[in-house]
């Protein structure tokens, strides 16, 4: 299960942290998306420090095994309220990035913890 926590972990870190660059720089793709859904520019910073935290988090998950449970967690979590948000607005245009990474880290939780 560690193998798989790992390549699942690491692929998800690297994703996390394309969305976190992506917000950070102002996609235009990005800003429309999310602002189009009520998310105000002045919480991208916020959002992408989440995304780069996790991502950490998941990485340095793998030599210490709680920490990338907890990171696993806050994915998990944070992206539930990214399909919340999309759900609320009816944004079914924008839910399927949101899905995926959420499918993607409920994942890593659930390989992680096996691997314990």
């Amino acid at each position: 299960m560690f193998v798989a926590y790992a390549i699942v972990g690491v692929l998800l870190a690297i994703m996390l942290l394309a969305s976190a660059a992506a917000k950070l720089t102002k996609n235009k793709q990005i800003v429309e998306g999310l602002t189009g859904i009520g998310v105000p520019i002045g919480m991208f910073p916020f959002l992408a420090a989440c995304e780069i935290a996790g991502a950490a988090g998941l990485v340095i998950g793998l030599w210490y095994g709680p920490l990338g449970v907890a990171a696993a967690i806050g994915v998990v979590l944070y992206f539930v309220g990214a399909v919340g948000a999309h759900l609320r607005k009816s944004d079914f245009k924008g839910l399927p990035n949101a899905l995926v990474m959420l499918i993607a880290a409920a994942a890593v939780l659930v390989l992680r913890v096996l691997s314990l």
